[in-house]
């Protein structure tokens, strides 16, 4: 719902979504004016301070297909990576095509061209980490590693747990090529999925409905594997990539059958297992790990100061906040008031260059456009009790409608749910690979 209310003080209502709730207009604008970083080229440095000795820091977007969020990310990883020594990247991507770019930037793989392993990225939607940014940042890394030895080199991981299939696929080629006694096991335990023709709806409603699942068998070979594990001399993460597809394969299994019945289970499945993957991954790394995630607002942002807890849902920003020490998890979002994004009409569509509006009148991002139209950095601290109002704050996914856009706005405490925010007013779309004639 949309409503306002003007009196000679300002006085509007604020656009929440489900509530209306009083607001001087004016006190908010010169609260936001007053804090405030403003930025032409963005500078990590403002961010780079607050983090402090933080071991997790959680990069949002309000889109999967904005240029800005994801070159802004890059710039405060980078610095984290060079200054303060931070070990990997975290993305809101599948395992096997992630560990694929992982193997290019550590020189784990033979593959000397970095669009050759971008062909790794080929599940709908691939423009999300097929693209130049990403490519830019691939390469990056690569460089930076060069100079590095082995055990420090910065890894590019995906949290994700959509690639059913490809997982399995990536552990059945693991046991063969490593000649375990364990391959004729999996290859029996994984031809439970073989009659789903690689079709996760499908394998969700036959589990759901007619108790065919295969959890049962996935646990105990994991259990297996998980007691008899291996390492590759060209590889010496070859370990880490069989836990992880196999605890994939697990997750993903309950995944595909909550999502058939509805409700917050599958989304919960879902961000439980990416706070998993991510704790894996930093006890691998030792003690003195520590984890950049790049992943969506909805997933990084606490759940706690939007309306997901009225709905049972958490998330990943929640998940690590209640396990870990305050000062050791930062969190920052994003949002943009108007530009261009990448996204696709339906699910498994083309993508498009599209066009997003203006931000809706008492939203979040059109307060920080009012406030004044320049690029900004705030930074969250005690005492700011203005940014704990609930306003509706815009989260655009990789199906998108820019004429229905209504729905897409999250009521939100800003400061709750992050640490910073960084607004861009005006973005542009990313820029996607088209690979062989196909769009990714």
């Amino acid at each position: 719902m949309v409503a306002f209310l003007l009196h000679a003080n300002l006085e509007r209502m604020i656009f929440t979504g489900k509530e209306e709730i009083r607001l001087p207009e004016s006190s908010l604008l010169e609260q936001i004016r007053s804090d405030a970083i403003p930025f032409r080229e963005f500078n990590a440095e403002p961010i780079f301070n607050q983090v402090g000795n933080a071991k997790y820091v959680l990069l949002g977007e309000a889109t999967h297909g904005t240029s800005e969020f994801y070159t802004i990310r890059s710039e405060i990883s980078k610095k984290l990576i060079q200054e303060k020594g931070f070990s990997f990247i975290a993305v809101e991507g599948d395992w096997p095509s992630c560990y694929a770019l992982n193997r290019y930037v550590k020189g784990y793989s033979q593959e000397t061209n970095v669009y050759d392993v971008m062909r790794a990225f080929n599940r709908w939607p691939t423009w999300m980490w097929a693209n130049r940014e990403i490519v830019e940042l691939a390469e990056w890394l690569k460089a930076y590693n060069a100079e590095l030895p082995v055990e420090k080199r910065v890894g590019f991981y995906g949290l994700d747990m959509y690639s059913l299939w490809e997982s399995i696929d990536e552990v059945i080629q693991h046991l063969t090529k490593t000649g375990s006694p364990e391959l004729e096991t999996a290859k029996k335990v994984f031809s439970c999925f073989e009659p789903f023709e690689r079709d996760g709806h499908e394998y969700g409603i036959s589990a759901s409905f007619f108790s065919t699942d295969c959890e049962e068998e996935v646990v105990q070979l994991l259990v297996e594997l998980q007691k008899k594990r291996s390492t590759s001399a060209e590889d010496p993460e070859s370990e880490l990539n069989l836990e992880i597809n196999s605890l994939v394969a697990l997750h993903a299994e309950r995944y595909y059958r909550a999502m058939v019945k509805g409700g917050p289970d599958s989304w919960n499945i879902r961000d439980t297992h990416m706070v998993e993957v991510a704790h894996r991954l930093m006890n691998f790394h030792g003690n003195e790990a520590k984890a950049i995630i790049w992943e969506h607002n909805t997933h990084v942002g606490d759940a706690r100061a939007t309306d997901m807890v009225e709905e049972g849902e958490i998330n990943v920003g929640q998940l690590l906040r209640e396990q870990h020490e305050k000062d050791e998890v930062y969190i920052v979002g994003f949002g943009t008031h108007r530009g261009t994004v990448i996204a696709a009409r339906e699910w498994g569509a083309p993508l498009e260059e599209m066009q997003v509006p203006p931000a809706a009148r008492h939203s979040w991002e059109d307060y920080l456009h009012l406030a004044g139209p320049e690029n900004k950095v705030i930074l969250f601290s005690s005492g700011q009790d203005i940014y704990r109002k609930v306003i509706g704050h815009r989260a655009i996914g990789v199906v998108y409608h820019p004429r229905y856009e209504r729905g897409n706005y999250v009521p939100t405490r800003l400061s709750d749910r992050y640490d910073a925010f960084i607004y861009v007013d005006e973005t542009k779309a990313l820029s996607p690979l088209v690979l062989e004639h196909v769009y990714v």
